[in-house]
């Protein structure tokens, strides 16, 4: 094997894609040898084939004339194999599933001729085979094949070759990357299937609302069939819905729904408000788009928010400022990190105006409120970054384009923007649970992904995640052609020529889908076509545009179709070129029942504008297809007009998507035969079902059609009008075009007026002046190299830049996720655990708050009488007030140490009777063999104590400790049973107060730890590292916090106990 390596490195073909055959066959007439390849998560081994005469590399050396004739036959052999794949370890890592591939095509023949009754009760075997001691990797092949076949039958979509190794990918932890295109969500039942045999639940992380019910109802055809249960989790669902959603073996939901179920479940005060699987909520996650929800959406953390602040009134007042101040003079701006400076006049003139002397005074805090109010005015824009609506301002999800409704600014960011625009202030809130996207998924044993674009972030989520990231080729070549970058001097010679070339594009019958970065672009961009009278569709973020997000990409496809949308990342409806047929299907179908159904108008803000159609061919809907529609539009107006009413428009849509769903989810016999049986019901949706899934034949022979005809006019031709902050971003839109082996062609178009160019300094005269050099129009776009070049390098340094930012947040949320885990699983242990675990806990508090009372105030190296003794008891006495006074109200400090040198030096004690001589005997109320088990340990963990000092007296310490914690046990266990009360109130009350004690100093804790986040940014000024800095500082606030909570928690219940019996008395 020491031989194999060198000859690998210099002369092993990789294996042509182009010519594997399903059963694996390689074209190579050679020995075998194995290479394991790390990337995976455990190691693999591979079979590669060496040419003949190098693997007789070991033999006796044969003469000069055969080693030339074998290496020139080697070299024949590899003639069609590109260097690039050669050398490229992912085509060998791709290589090596192709041997699963090889074992699933091998089962496929065994598994077609089972029945559905057989291939159900497949499910069931595995699970069988599971519990013997098999693995996943025993049955993977097999219920792979099983999953196929599922899939061919409920779906009529049979996994291609390529597809079964994305599955094996996402079932080892890595992250898939797969065209545009190449069916991902088919490919997610694979592993999905897969891993939730073992029971504990998996989750299919989508990025919408939108896309996990598709998801839920489309893919979920295939488990359900094999008899897995599948749940979907939906903003809006009741507690009790999301609790037997996530109990099911696999459940759909979108990554923020999963990330505010884990924060609500950590909150709860209630066990039975609990909606995930405790205590081991995570098991295995697929993420859909994961480049999107762990890098674009991680620097945006989940925040839950409680008591509103009182300084609302203060945001317009200083929006008022803001207006005054000018950039350059009174304060300057950083566009790079989106930060503010006041300059001295600023400060000068703000204080004037604000009548303070100054404006970081704590008890009249202007600073914080003119900052933002100034962020507000120079970085966040109406219709870029936030569009308002209905008297409120919504975040633009500057990814995806989409309104975020739920997602607030922090910091009070959110509240100087509605300031800015005169709207009402929210209230400015307290954050009382958050956590990032990386934190989140973190949190699963076993993670992977699925994406277009992931392979330019691979050394980010091989760093953060250990996420190994692998291509998946293709199932047909990919022919598009990706047009040279264009650069403009100006952004309006940049509009003038994509307007120009969209043009060109309609003339020629082209579809055209053109990316912009804001609704304000997008606008400006329909605009000019409006000018043109060209017909085109918008889709940004705006209500009237976003309602027909999915009809509107489906059709962009289309003949003729132009269409102008914002970022294109998570949109998740292909683009099919001649059109998608079920979306045509639809629309016939609800344009010709409609009117028959509601009298009632669409409201365009909520239903969205018309699709335009214009330029576009008609679909011939064939005689049977009418008929059918004429039999639902008579049943229709029957069904109405004997409820007495029409419908509103809403219900009469959701009327015919039930249908739809309907047809889509059982054959046509059974329809025909459901119709038949309630024939004299008037059976409106199996009718409705019956005549779309007519209509949907003659759209699919349309579609192909006009697909054809638009194949051969060059596919879809994508416009970028901008360039990215990553390549990924850019890549995103690019894959649009092209799909599935279609041909199609992407042009970016981009102007040195960008803002990505000036928020990162770019030097635009040096390429003003090489422009003008070439030419005197600045409208006249340059392909240059040299221009080229300096774009695409600065987004490269943008890349970097940003993955600095990532990287520097991460590192610092590392810190809070540490801290985060022990208070949650601390909750989690109090929240779910028996009366048993809930009281040792109390008990535990208990000993751990004396025990920082007894080393605070003691020195075991010195003798007892330099204690101090008497604050000692005073603090000690302080915790349970009253009842511990009338032990120790004549207690003095001569007494205590003579009791103490009493006991120096002994050699035993009984652990369970213990008390020190002369002092007051604890009560007897700590007895029964568990309390005693409970001393015991109690006794061992102090003796095993790390953290208390050692010295000559460290013995007389600890029995110091022993001897106040068991009195302060058995006092609080004698209150508790002379309250009366019965078992149940008594653990309700313990867990209530230990939870609301936790709950309150964790909250004011991550408000310190926000607080220490900004501040350590300015100690890098004394050259100090803020990440040392920030962990140094949060861990002394979190051992405060902790100590707070045991105290603070421990108080409370004596309290609350002592005041039963007296009231009670």
């Amino acid at each position: 094997m020491a031989n194999a390596y060198p000859v690998i490195s210099l002369c092993v073909p990789s294996l042509s894609l182009a010519s594997k055959t399903s059963q694996g066959s390689s074209p190579f007439p050679a020995t075998s040898a194995t290479l394991p390849i790390a990337p995976l998560g455990n190691t693999r081994f591979f079979t590669t084939t060496l040419p003949r005469a190098l693997s007789s590399y070991s033999s006796p050396a044969p003469s000069s004339k055969a080693v030339i004739d074998c290496v020139k036959e080697s070299l024949v052999q590899a003639t069609n194999i590109s260097l690039r794949d050669l050398l490229n370890l992912n085509s060998w890592v791709v290589r090596d599933y192709y041997r699963l591939v090889s074992s699933v095509n091998a089962l496929e023949p065994r598994i077609l001729v089972l029945s559905d009754e057989q291939l159900r009760a497949k499910t069931v075997e595995f699970r069988l085979r599971l519990s013997k001691g098999e693995n996943l990797a025993d049955i993977q092949a097999e219920a792979f094949a099983v999953v196929r076949e599922a899939a061919r039958r409920k779906l009529g979509m049979r996994h291609f070759d390529v597809q079964i190794i994305g599955g094996a990918v996402l079932h080892d932890g890595c992250i898939a990357e797969m065209k545009t295109g190449e069916g991902k969500t088919l490919v997610s039942t694979l592993a999905a299937y897969l891993n939730a045999l073992t029971g504990h639940g998996v989750h299919v992380v989508t990025v919408n609302d939108y896309l996990a019910q598709r998801d839920a109802e489309w893919m979920g055809r295939i488990h359900r069939f094999l008899g897995l249960s599948v749940g979907l989790i939906q903003s809006g669902m009741t507690a009790t819905e999301r609790r037997s959603s996530y109990s099911c073996d696999i459940t759909y939901s979108n990554n923020s729904e999963l990330g505010f179920d884990y924060l609500r479940d950590n909150l709860s005060g209630n066990r039975a408000k609990l909606v995930m699987r405790w205590p081991k909520p995570f098991h295995f996650a697929i993420v859909d788009e994961v480049d999107s929800v762990l890098i674009d959406e991680g620097r945006n953390p989940l925040l839950i928010s409680g008591e509103a602040s009182k300084d609302a009134e203060r945001y317009p007042v200083a929006a008022k400022v803001a207006e005054l101040l000018v950039q350059g003079i009174h304060y300057n701006v950083e566009l790079k990190d989106n930060s503010v400076d006041l300059t001295e006049e600023g400060v000068a003139l703000a204080e004037m105006v604000l009548e303070t002397n100054d404006l970081w005074d704590e008890n009249d805090p202007w600073a914080r409120f003119l900052m933002n109010a100034l962020k507000a005015k120079e970085f966040y824009r109406r219709d870029v970054q936030y569009i308002v609506r209905d008297g409120r301002a919504f975040i633009i999800n500057e990814l995806t384009g989409r309104v975020e409704e739920k997602r607030r600014w922090s910091d009070g960011i959110h509240q100087a923007v509605e300031a800015k625009e005169g709207l009402k202030i929210q209230a400015d809130s307290v954050v009382v649970g958050q956590i990032t996207y990386q934190s989140l998924f973190k949190l699963y044993p076993k993670l992977s992904g699925m994406t277009g674009t992931a392979k330019t972030e691979e050394k980010e989520f091989l760093k953060m995640f250990q996420m190994p990231v692998i291509e998946i080729p293709t199932n047909l070549p990919n022919i598009r052609k990706d047009l040279p970058i264009q650069a403009f001097a100006t952004a309006r010679g940049k509009w003038e020529h994509v307007r120009e070339e969209v043009e060109y594009m309609f003339r020629l019958g082209r579809p055209v889908l053109v990316g912009t970065t804001s609704v304000e672009n997008s606008e400006y961009l329909s605009d000019l076509l409006k000018d043109q009278q060209i017909p085109h569709n918008v889709l940004n973020a705006r209500p009237k545009y976003a309602a027909r997000e999915a009809e509107i990409i489906a059709q962009a496809g289309r003949k003729y179709a132009i269409t102008i949308s914002t970022n294109m990342a998570g949109r998740g409806t292909d683009i099919i070129l001649g059109g998608n047929p079920k979306m045509l299907a639809k629309e016939i179908v609800e344009d010709s029942l409609l009117p028959f159904m509601t009298k009632e108008a669409p409201n365009l803000e909520t239903d969205g504008v018309p699709i335009s159609q214009k330029g576009q061919s008609q679909i011939k809907v064939g005689p049977s297809s009418l008929a059918l529609i004429a039999k639902a539009a008579l049943m229709v107006k029957y069904v109405c007009k004997s409820e007495g009413n029409s419908w509103s428009y809403q219900k009469a849509k959701s009327v015919i998507l039930k249908a739809i769903e309907l047809s889509q989810s059982v054959e046509i016999e059974e329809l025909e035969k459901q119709i038949a049986e309630e024939a004299q019901m008037y059976p409106l949706i199996p009718t409705i079902a019956f005549a779309y899934h007519t209509v949907l034949k003659d759209t699919e022979v349309h579609c192909s059609g006009k697909g054809n005809e638009v194949k051969k006019l060059g596919g879809l031709h994508v416009i970028g009008t901008s360039l990215h902050e990553s390549r990924r971003i850019d890549n995103q839109l690019r894959g649009r075009a092209g799909r599935q082996g279609d041909p199609g062609s992407t042009r970016f178009m981009v102007s040195l007026q960008d803002e990505m160019f000036q928020k990162f300094n770019f030097d635009t005269e040096w390429a003003v002046k090489l422009i003008s050099k070439i030419t005197d129009n600045e409208d006249i776009p340059i392909e240059g190299r040299a221009v080229v070049k300096q774009l695409l390098d600065l987004q490269v340094n943008a890349e970097r830049y940003f993955f600095g930012i990532r990287k520097s947040l991460v590192e610092f949320d590392e810190v809070l996720e540490v801290q985060r885990k022990h208070v949650y699983n601390l909750r989690q242990l109090i929240l779910t655990g028996d009366s048993e675990s809930c009281r040792q806990q109390i008990f535990q508090y208990m000993q751990a708050v004396v025990d920082e009372i007894v080393l605070s105030n003691s020195d075991p190296n010195k003798h007892p009488s330099n204690w101090n003794l008497g604050k000692l008891f005073r603090e000690f006495i302080q915790i349970g007030g009253e009842i511990l006074n009338e032990y120790f109200a004549e207690i003095k400090e001569e007494d205590v140490l003579s009791s103490l040198e009493h006991v120096y030096g002994v050699n035993s004690i009984e652990v369970d009777t213990f008390s020190l001589p002369n002092l007051p005997v604890p009560p007897n109320d700590f007895t029964g063999i568990r309390k005693k088990v409970s001393s015991l340990r109690r006794w061992f963990s102090i003796c095993a104590d790390d953290a208390a000092k050692k010295g000559r007296y460290q013995v007389t310490a600890n029995l110091l400790r022993k001897y106040l914690s068991d009195f302060l046990i058995a006092s609080y266990l004698e209150l508790v049973h002379e309250s009366g009360f019965d078992d149940t109130y008594i653990q309700e009350v313990e867990r209530e107060v230990m939870l609301k004690s936790l709950d309150r100093f964790w909250r004011d804790h991550l408000i310190n730890m926000n607080r220490l986040s900004s501040a350590v940014n300015v100690r890098s000024f004394g050259h100090r590292n803020p990440l040392e800095e920030y962990k140094i500082d949060g861990c002394r606030f979190f051992i405060s916090m902790l100590s707070a909570t045991r105290r603070q928690t421990v108080e409370s219940l004596l309290q609350y106990w002592s005041s039963s019996v007296e009231s009670e008395e």
